[in-house]
């Protein structure tokens, strides 16, 4: 794999860095929707226990949140000491984001363990759907530090040039997921303890690849005890950096909270499991507009790094037409076919009735985040944090969470909830891009 991209083709180098991490990044998402999906087949109790796993969103999604912290900020600052000859500062921005996502993983844990409860009636659950919510999550959350590591070190091993060796780790761990889940579930009679439990396993099983790689032959970088010390200077470079994957993750915990306390109050537990569902659609199909962002963010780095201007300027056009296009093709599959989708995660007739009609509206303009993808990676990769901090709270912050709240109260019901993502996905994701474009697109030197 060409692991110097100032050479070659720039296309092809981010599409060799983008497959690889899609096709991760898909079998990640299995982790989870897997779970869904067994856990909404299940006989009479498939609606709650769907509605209880959505409740948990919210959590999984800040554990996220602290990883992109991590992950987010390091990787490009790796990626652009590699581009600059840098090995020993490479090294040691690795070293550094391994101390700091065991210590946080440890913390997240601890204190969900502790807080869950109230936090979960917090997050919308009512007296039956918290049973299976709880559940759930007083396993997950033994993973938290194998699912934070084997995540965040994975963008290291992809900026190495190995996007298919990181396409392994999370491979197996999924294929081991899909292989336990119906056991645990249907054979052993455990249901959502059993989807949980499946999870923990195939999370253990990631970790231990991700720590055999980077001590093992093959990697250009390994994890020295030296390096693990964490250093003041290094610690605030790659969290600045890395603010903004964090804010696109915690925002999106945010929206997840909001969301389902709105839905519950204006339709019930069905809808907080329809929101579910659909989150769970919009994970699947956004892979492959975000990765492609994420695989150009190392290329973006590298020669911006090694001043090859005119290939960041060539490697952002591309990533924003391929990403355009098929974003398009993803929101025309949604309006077509809504009710075979839907039907993928739940056998509930009216659940599926009424989030036909829900699905629409949320996906509607789903094409608009093409511009939010490219715009979002390109200020990361080229180390611009405050820019995409800012339209990461812009378009959930000041967009969603308002709308989401006030449309509901104006008359609009349930369907307020949905109306407001498409509005935030057209107008966040054309300001982050223009701005992308006029303020640092346009200002690259010749």
């Amino acid at each position: 794999m060409q692991s110097d991209f100032s050479k070659g083709r720039i296309w092809k180098n981010i599409i060799n860095q983008a497959i690889p991490l899609m096709i991760a990044q898909l079998i990640q998402i299995l982790y989870n929707v897997v779970d869904r999906i067994y856990i909404g087949h299940l006989p009479v109790i498939g609606g709650n226990a769907l509605t209880g796993i959505g409740l948990v969103f919210p959590i999984t999604t800040l554990i996220a949140a602290f990883t992109n912290l991590f992950s987010t900020g390091g990787v490009p600052l790796f990626s652009m000491a590699r581009g600059a000859k840098d090995e020993k500062k490479a090294e040691n921005i690795l070293g550094q984001v391994v101390s700091l996502l065991l210590i946080t993983s440890v913390i997240i844990m601890v204190l969900c363990y502790v807080f869950k409860k109230p936090v979960l009636f917090l997050f919308g659950a009512s007296n039956e759907t918290y049973v299976y919510a709880n559940e759930y999550l007083k396993i997950y959350l033994l993973g938290t530090v194998f699912s934070m590591i084997s995540t965040g070190l994975n963008g290291f091993i992809n900026a190495q040039g190995y996007p298919r060796k990181g396409m392994l780790t999370v491979l197996l761990g999924a294929i081991i997921n899909l292989i336990l889940d119906p056991i645990f579930i249907y054979g052993f009679h455990m249901g959502v303890q059993g989807a949980a439990i499946a999870t923990v396993i195939s999370q253990a099983c990631s970790f231990i690849w991700v720590i055999n790689f980077f001590y093992g032959k093959d990697t250009l970088y390994r994890i020295k005890h030296d390096n693990l010390r964490l250093n003041v200077k290094s610690v605030l470079s790659i969290t600045s950096l890395g603010i903004s994957g964090f804010v696109m993750q915690g925002t999106n915990c945010l929206v997840q909270i909001v969301c389902n306390k709105m839905l519950f109050m204006y339709g019930g537990d069905m809808y907080v499991g329809i929101m579910t569902v659909i989150n769970s659609i919009r994970e699947i199909l956004s892979v492959p507009g975000s990765t492609l962002g994420s695989g150009a963010q190392p290329v973006l780095g590298y020669n911006y790094g090694a001043k090859e201007y005119e290939r960041v300027r060539k490697a952002i056009r591309f990533t924003a037409a391929i990403a355009f296009v098929y974003m398009l093709i993803a929101w025309l599959a949604v309006i077509i076919f809504p009710k075979q989708i839907l039907s993928i995660f739940t056998t509930d007739s009216s659940m599926i009735k009424a989030g036909e009609n829900a699905l629409k509206i949320y996906f509607f303009g789903f094409f608009f985040m093409a511009f939010q993808f490219v715009g979002q990676s390109t200020f990361t990769a080229l180390g611009c944090a405050k820019r995409a901090v800012f339209f990461s709270i812009f378009r959930k912050v000041i967009i969603v969470v308002p709308l989401t709240i006030l449309l509901p109260m104006a008359g609009l019901g349930v369907e307020g909830v949905f109306i407001a993502e498409p509005i935030s996905n057209a107008v966040g994701g054309l300001a982050s891009f223009t701005t992308m474009y006029f303020t640092l697109y346009k200002k690259l030197p010749e």
